[in-house]
């Protein structure tokens, strides 16, 4: 584990300063541990009875669920002023939930370990967000949220590496994964010991004490985060989850360890272009950024259900490499630049709990076409539905006339 000392000799720029750089790394564990899962978790749920159905109502219902989390949370970080809290206890609840599942295969059992789960990524993301975010200026937060996403989705790359490594020797052995994800879980845990909180004040605007108190944000934010955050949710409508995408592999023929190299190779793709992606928002504008990477998801999601050969798809899986990096990390830093100070975690948890309820009708849908009319419906659906959005965008950012950088 990384001492003071050197991640102090790596955090050399200003820009990226030590407590970026310790929040990052956590991410990086963080996602070692739960991505070396991801990309096994639809098959390991069809081996214990789950259909396609109910894959899509599981993981659309679980990122509901954070998703909400994630607007009560934020919100109460920004009613106590505190954010390292909830970082900490977020990730800590995740890395005890990831072994437990492999104590028993009962649907219930494992419906039951993935919302406790999501409900630790719900309590810790908005507070983690609006911590960069206050660790940053408008000016770098394309670089800030970009060089975090590099870092996050990093381990996100390495985890399924141990998958392979782990289901090329012992194949279908998806259970001993849930319990080897608990070393790079703890490791994470104890490095949110390093960081500190900020000295916040309490503000009176954030004083709703109920579950969906984050709720009544709508009505004191500003037009643009409105116009934004439609756009956004539309957006969320029709991006079902990733697992699709694993499945969609499946379905053309691909075997487990193939699948897993896939959903490596674009993590790695989204991993090296998230830095450059967000430095160039800073230049030219997060909002053109924005754009593009809508364009490539309605190039990737119009092309997937029809080609099958392993070189397009290396294509396609590139693009959606491009497309993750293009839109993650740069819409918060749009709604962090357009949010007040006092509001960061309230805003970008009302977005999130949202776009969350969202994802469960797009996965549930999604599952629905699938297997009522067919794989190639499903994805050219997606892809209109991203074209219309992005019209949508083209025409708000130049009706705003804000087209330089935020």
């Amino acid at each position: 584990m990384l001492n003071r000392s050197k991640i102090d000799s790596l955090a050399t720029n200003r820009i990226i300063t030590r407590p970026i750089l310790i929040v990052s790394i956590v991410s990086l564990l963080t996602d070692v541990a739960s991505e070396m899962l991801y990309p096994v978790m639809p098959m390991f749920l069809k081996s214990i009875g789950f259909s396609i159905v109910g894959i899509g109502l599981l993981e659309g219902f679980v990122e509901a669920f954070a998703g909400i989390s994630k607007g009560y949370f934020g919100h109460l970080s920004d009613r106590l002023g505190k954010r390292v809290p909830f970082i900490r206890f977020g990730y800590s609840l995740s890395a005890l939930a990831k072994p437990l599942m492999a104590l028993m295969t009962f649907p219930v059992w494992i419906f039951l370990m993935r919302t406790v789960e999501r409900l630790g990524k719900g309590i810790r993301t908005s507070a983690r967000d609006a911590y960069l975010s206050d660790y940053s200026t408008p000016e770098t937060k394309g670089r800030v949220f970009g060089f975090h996403r590099s870092m996050d989705t990093l381990g996100a790359s390495i985890g399924p590496v141990i998958a392979l490594v782990v289901l090329y020797y012992l194949p279908e052995r998806y259970r001993l994964l849930f319990v080897i994800s608990v070393i790079p879980g703890i490791l994470a845990v104890l490095l949110t010991f390093s960081v500190k909180d900020t000295i916040r004040k309490r503000t009176a605007k954030t004083s709703g004490k109920s579950f969906f108190s984050f709720l009544s944000y709508w009505k004191r934010s500003s037009h643009e985060y409105r116009y934004l955050i439609i756009g956004l949710l539309a957006f969320t409508l029709i991006n079902s989850s990733d697992a699709f995408l694993l499945l969609g592999l499946k379905y053309k023929g691909f075997s487990d360890t193939q699948v897993i190299s896939f959903y490596i190779f674009y993590n790695l793709v989204y991993a090296a272009t998230s830095y450059p992606i967000g430095r160039l928002s800073d230049r030219i504008g997060q909002k053109q950024i924005l754009v593009f990477g809508f364009v490539i998801f309605a190039t990737v999601y119009g092309l997937f259900g029809f080609v099958s050969t392993s070189w397009a798809l290396v294509i396609v899986f590139l693009l959606y490499g491009i497309f993750a990096s293009s839109t993650e990390g740069i819409s918060k830093a749009l709604i962090t630049n357009i949010a007040g100070k006092e509001d960061t975690a309230t805003a970008l948890g009302f977005y999130t709990g949202l776009a969350s309820i969202c994802t469960l009708f797009a996965s549930t849908i999604s599952g629905l076409v699938w297997t009522i009319w067919s794989i190639k419906g499903m994805f050219l659906i997606s892809a209109s539905g991203a074209l219309i959005v992005t019209g949508y965008f083209i025409l708000l950012f130049r009706n705003t006339r804000t087209m330089k950088p935020t």
